[in-house]
């Protein structure tokens, strides 16, 4: 399957924002649209013959005045050629020789690695955190981004340190414990502005302590959704992940998160769908559609 666009560019106020697709992925159709019927989902995204839909793993990247700020950060470039066949990633490379194509869209941006001065972790399963970390000449890890600081939950730390059969295979420590090993991770427990006009928001029920990013500049605001809403297709209330551990609680996240959002008209993004970057969500009728922008 062709990669989209490494880059999408967007103003939000006097920020500028790029939405860097880090690779594909191809996961099982039902697993990611749980109780809503493959005759309906199958509309939005088609399957192939192994049931599986394209995925994308975007990141944002935010030219801020107080530094370069990187939200998510794709797979990474630690895993085997089995893992990679597995979920049907494409993300070049594999064993660390060469860039990765979040390395890659960094440089269509303009900018490199080491320009990035924060990174923010909206949870820590592989497919968002993966990037955290590269593959080290004697085998470990180490940053990928060696002038930022790292930002993730606290709780989401927590979780990930007690994983179980049902969550393991989503938490890999070489994506997140180097951080901690060379002091560059900072846990928070709340919402907190990180930096002027770059909020915190926690958005639990995929995981406890998920949480998304709201941008603010000259009165417009960009709300990045990681797994609250992975993509378009998802933006009905009912229409969520089987891999949600709290389902319920991810559909009144939500109706609270859209409440909000359909009345300020907020810019969205969509980091998982593999075709559309950008969209606002709208009312329609007793429930919600999209508008791609």
């Amino acid at each position: 399957m062709p990669l989209l666009p490494l880059v999408q560019s967007r103003p939000v106020g006097s920020l500028t924002v790029h939405a860097l697709q880090a690779g594909l992925q191809q996961l099982d159709g039902g697993a990611m649209f749980g109780v809503v019927p493959k005759t309906l989902w199958e509309r939005k995204i088609p399957a192939d013959a192994r049931n599986r839909i394209p995925l994308g793993m975007r990141c944002l990247l935010i030219e801020h005045a107080d530094g370069l700020v990187l939200i998510d950060t794709g797979v990474g470039d630690k895993e085997s050629e089995k893992f990679h066949g597995i979920y049907g990633v494409e993300n070049a490379p594999l064993g660390g020789v060469g860039p990765t194509q979040l390395e890659s869209a960094l440089a269509e941006a303009g900018f490199s690695a080491a320009d990035v001065t924060l990174v923010i972790n909206t949870h820590l399963h592989f497919d968002h955190a993966g990037g955290n970390t590269r593959s080290a000449s004697d085998g470990g890890a180490v940053p990928s981004f060696p002038n930022a600081r790292y930002v993730a939950r606290r709780g989401e730390w927590d979780w990930a340190h007690r994983a179980n059969e049902r969550t393991s295979a989503s938490y890999f420590p070489h994506n997140y414990e180097p951080l901690r090993a060379a002091g560059v991770l900072e846990l928070v427990d709340a919402d907190v502005e990180l930096l002027a006009g770059i909020s915190l928001r926690h958005t639990p029920g995929h995981t406890p302590h998920h949480q998304g990013v709201l941008i603010e500049s000259s009165g417009e605001r960009l709300f990045y959704l990681a797994d609250l809403a992975p993509t378009t297709a998802h933006v009905p209330l009912p229409w969520i992940m089987g891999y949600d551990v709290e389902p319920l609680v991810t559909l009144e996240s939500k109706r609270r998160l859209w409440a909000e959002a359909t009345a300020e008209r907020w810019t969205m993004v969509f980091e998982h769908d593999a075709v559309n970057a950008f969209g606002r969500i709208l009312k329609d009728g007793t429930g919600y559609a999209v508008e791609v922008i």
